[in-house]
């Protein structure tokens, strides 16, 4: 089956993620203290979903949203 164009960026966005030193783990599994950088895939937020939580030092630092190129 094809990927979507959503589902190709966030492809991207892993290795992109992964290339810069980033940890990248889906939210079922996440452990925020696996390294000073952890990106957490599909977190559940009060509206809906973001595709990417980021953690520093196991702080909350920020959302990645994957949109199409």
């Amino acid at each position: 089956m094809p990927q979507t164009p959503e589902q190709l960026a966030r492809i991207k966005i892993d290795r992109l993620l992964e290339q810069a030193g980033w940890i990248v783990q889906d939210y079922r599994s996440m452990n925020i203290s696996a390294g000073p950088g952890v990106a957490v895939r599909e977190f559940p937020l009060n509206t809906g979903f973001a595709d990417y939580m980021l953690y520093a030092d196991a702080q909350a630092i920020g959302v990645v949203e994957a949109k199409p190129e």
